[in-house]
């Protein structure tokens, strides 16, 4: 016979796991919604050359790209900023600023392990189009922390950079000397590996690139005394980065003590040309998401730059987060209320059905069981088993009585009620 699993890095959600990422997604909406930006979807599959060479080599290895049956070249999405970018070039004429945010799968042919898989959901938000760069990036560095505040966590700290001040950092360490476009990448993505591999790591990898150790003792040097600095010392460095930290805290007013200036913090995908940015909370290692600028992006499509900055949620990293400090709570099921009854008189069933349908219409979610054979103590048991929190009990006297028996499953309390009590007191 057959083994039934899931294919590695791929998840079923029973309705369990299914309603706390509901309620999750329900929060971080809420937020989007409430800066005005509105909701995009995209299709799974793009053609493989909208996706190929805009990440970096080591995300283009992650792609899952493949034929479909009419020979073409097609991959799956890989993160949601791409298809924005085809989006925006796609449909020049979106009113700009485009705010707008997706909450959809995407997929990475990546090792799985604990928190990472193969498929997972990316909630994004991002502004394209003719802004103000540092006033863009300062809505979005509030956008992002009050989704974060929204959920509940307290001591969410935003960790940022700039790809110029990277620039900057490589150039002097390099003495001046120019780099190309691809060598700075490369050097970025050893830098990425900052918090995976350490510094000892990075040197290595960086000598192998090309720096000498004198380069590397500058480099590490730089690192160290910039790493002390407020975002006000950044300002010689890139004062967009320094505008859009202050507008952030002063104007879209985030708590000063929100955001840190971290000089190895480089995210490595290639697209990123300012601004960059995650979210860390203390205790726990590596990030709940991310994001930054990517001014060059939509250029490749459409001929011609056009600015955006934006985010993505890493979801499961930030669910385990909030449920590891309770705030989200466990449900079982939506289900409110299961009418039960004794179909024993010719007047239970048509009541029954009745009752349903007029608490579901008080805006109650109600379940009436759907076979009259089972006696009543297994329609509780199968509340019970369910997680449903109350049951309203129906027979031939209640019939009678116009006066409901309402169990509370959790503390065994059995009252009759009338329906409209019974709505109040659910």
């Amino acid at each position: 016979m057959q083994q039934l699993q899931t294919l590695k890095g791929f998840r079923d959600f029973l309705p369990n796991a299914a309603i706390i990422r509901k309620r999750l997604t329900e929060k971080i909406t809420n937020v989007f919604e409430k800066f005005g930006y509105d909701p995009l979807e995209t299709p799974a599959l793009e053609y493989a050359e909208n996706l190929m060479g805009k990440y970096g080599e080591d995300a283009d290895k992650l792609l899952y790209i493949f034929e479909d049956r009419g020979g073409r070249k097609v991959g799956l999405r890989y993160d949601q900023t791409v298809p924005l970018a085809r989006i925006a070039a796609q449909y020049g004429d979106i009113p700009k600023p485009f705010k707008r945010y997706q909450i959809q799968p995407v997929w990475r042919a990546d090792n799985t392990q604990k928190g990472r898989y193969r498929e997972f959901l990316q909630c994004d938000a991002d502004i394209i189009g003719d802004t103000n760069a540092p006033i863009a990036d300062a809505e979005i560095l509030s956008l992002f922390w009050n989704v974060y505040k929204e959920i509940g966590f307290k001591d969410i700290k935003i960790v940022v950079n700039s790809r110029k001040v990277l620039k900057e950092l490589i150039q002097r360490t390099l003495a001046g000397q120019d780099i190309t476009q691809v060598k700075f990448l490369s050097y970025v993505r050893s830098l990425d590996k900052f918090v995976k591999i350490g510094q000892e790591g990075v040197g290595k990898e960086l000598v192998s690139k090309g720096m000498t150790q004198e380069n590397i003792v500058y480099l590490f040097d730089r690192i160290n005394e910039w790493s002390t600095y407020d975002y006000k010392k950044i300002e010689g460095l890139d004062g967009e980065l320094a505008w859009s930290i202050q507008m952030a805290t002063e104007n879209f007013q985030l708590p000063t003590n929100s955001i840190k200036f971290d000089p190895v913090l480089s995210r490595g995908l290639d697209y990123y040309t300012g601004l960059i940015f995650e979210a860390v909370l203390p205790g726990t290692s590596g990030s709940l998401g991310g994001g930054g600028r990517y001014d060059d992006l939509i250029n490749q499509f459409v001929g011609r730059q056009i600015p955006a900055v934006g985010f993505a949620i890493g979801f499961d990293r930030t669910l385990e987060a909030a449920k590891e400090l309770n705030l989200i709570k466990d449900e079982k099921t939506v289900t409110k209320v299961l009418v039960a009854y004794k179909d024993n008189d010719k007047d239970v069933f048509p009541t029954a059905l009745d009752l349903s349908t007029k608490l579901r219409e008080a805006g109650i979610n109600t379940e009436m069981f759907l076979d009259p054979k089972k006696d009543l103590d297994k329609q509780l048991k199968y509340a019970n088993r369910k997680g449903i929190p109350y049951v309203v009990i129906i027979g031939e006297e209640e019939v009678k009585s116009g006066k409901y028996k309402l169990k509370n499953m959790e503390s065994g309390e059995q009252k009759a009620f009338s329906l409209q009590e019974i709505i109040d007191s659910v």
